[in-house]
């Protein structure tokens, strides 16, 4: 079984010379190319961040502050409650309801 394996690994030590001599012959350029292409993949990764920065500053100036979004939950809740006055059949309460509801909503906004 020895001799069965021998050449094999004569082979492999062979390759393995082979690839010591292609790495000593040829290092520099190796090198070279190994940093010409993480250069250029660094090229690219400053324009997807300047792309996301673009994307996160749109993000920010469509989205609500916190006050603002509870200004905009009062004032939906208050036109639910609106809706809900007149979809029922009472009267005299309910109108008086309403117009404070109006103008509850006019002063949230005005904010």
């Amino acid at each position: 079984m020895y001799l069965y394996g021998t050449p094999f690994i004569i082979g492999l030590n062979k390759k393995k010379t082979n690839m010591k001599k292609f790495i000593e012959k040829n290092f520099v350029i190796i090198v070279l190319v190994i940093a010409l292409l993480s250069f250029f993949k660094g090229c690219g990764d400053g324009r997807e961040l300047a792309k996301m920065r673009k994307e996160i500053e749109a993000i920010k100036d469509s989205t609500y502050t916190k006050q603002e979004l509870n200004v905009e939950l009062q004032i939906m809740g208050l036109e639910s409650e609106k809706r809900m006055i007149q979809a029922t059949d009472r009267k005299l309460l309910d109108v008086q309801r309403q117009t404070q509801i109006e103008e509850e909503i006019k002063k949230l906004k005005k904010n």
